[in-house]
């Protein structure tokens, strides 16, 4: 009896393995929110949200609307005026081209100096000891003042009949250094900057420490084995370090100083005189007057000046601190 002949061996590619089947049902539930979080948490930012359309993006594109109009703000109708209220801002109003040459002026002298005091005061009160710490306080409480209350402290010292700094300036005798301060057309707009940057310069200084204490020590460490000097190793080290926070107080500081709005109108009356008069005030004034279509073409131009100013001295900024 013969044995039985082996069966033939199949020969051929292998079948290609099944790719892993994607969890299904309750299975990619879970990894979903695993991954994302509980669905729930999407509503928490939902108020902030709803607050934000109603009281910024509807009003932002109204704002577009009735600027090509001469609505008054209380009429049910209203003509369509085209450009007409631009082309009145580009050349034909005086009182928008001052109010523009204050801001202008009150924001870089605001910026500037706002800026270089609460880095050096941040420089100097950097250290966690009790001195330091007493003075940041003492530095930032103006902050924590209400812009009216400001403005009547500044007005008392800036009076020019009783005020503290004429009288100061007496006492020690340097009269021919007293001033009307605000009633002077062509130094009010810089007293008021100096209001402000005392108001702020507290709150800048606390940004700054906040930035120069995540400066690594050994950078510094490996400086004084270099044997570079002060200003270089501030010029190498500190200034690219803080440049986030550099970034912030600038912008904060030209946002401030646009939008000093009550601190104008507690020192300068309402309406304010020309010499402190500013976009933010002027726009008032046009609302006040009843012409909310012309006030709405102000506030756009206000809108393109601060995103103009505040791209401008971002790229500024950048480029010294990456030159440094």
């Amino acid at each position: 009896m013969s044995a039985p002949s082996p069966s033939p061996v199949k020969t051929g590619p292998a079948p290609a393995a099944r790719p892993p089947s994607r969890e299904r049902g309750p299975g990619r539930a879970r990894g979903l929110k695993r991954r994302y979080g509980h669905p729930a948490f999407f509503l928490f930012p939902l108020p902030a949200l709803v607050l934000y359309v109603i009281f910024f993006a509807i009003p932002t594109v109204q704002a577009f609307q009735y600027a090509v109009t001469n609505w008054d703000g209380y009429s049910a109708e209203y003509d369509s005026v085209g450009l007409d209220n631009f082309r009145q801002l580009a050349g034909g109003d005086d009182l928008f081209s001052n109010a523009m040459t204050n801001s202008l002026k009150f924001m870089l002298v605001v910026v500037v100096f706002q800026t270089l005091f609460s880095l050096v005061l941040a420089s100097m009160l950097t250290r966690n000891s009790r001195s330091s710490t007493l003075l940041r306080a003492v530095f930032f409480l103006p902050t924590i003042l209400s812009s009216v209350s400001v403005a009547f402290v500044w007005k008392f010292i800036y009076d020019p009949n009783f005020g503290l700094a004429n009288r100061a300036l007496e006492s020690v005798g340097l009269d021919a250094l007293t001033s009307s301060y605000l009633g002077d057309d062509g130094k009010a707009i810089y007293f008021l900057a100096l209001t402000q940057i005392w108001f702020h310069t507290g709150q800048m200084m606390v940004i700054f420490i906040a930035g120069l204490q995540q400066i690594p020590r050994e950078l510094y460490e490996a400086a004084a084995i270099d044997g570079v000097s002060r200003w270089q190793r501030f010029r190498h080290v500190t200034w690219p370090m803080i440049a986030p926070a550099t970034g912030i107080v600038i912008a904060y500081t030209t946002i401030q100083s646009f939008k000093a709005f009550d601190l104008v109108l507690g020192l300068g009356g309402n309406p304010p005189q020309g010499s402190l008069d500013i976009l933010s005030t002027r726009i008032y004034t046009s609302f006040a007057n009843s012409e909310f279509g012309y006030a709405a073409a102000e506030s756009i131009v206000f809108m393109a000046l601060i995103a103009l100013v505040t791209v401008i001295q971002r790229r500024t900024v950048k480029l010294t601190q990456s030159g440094a």
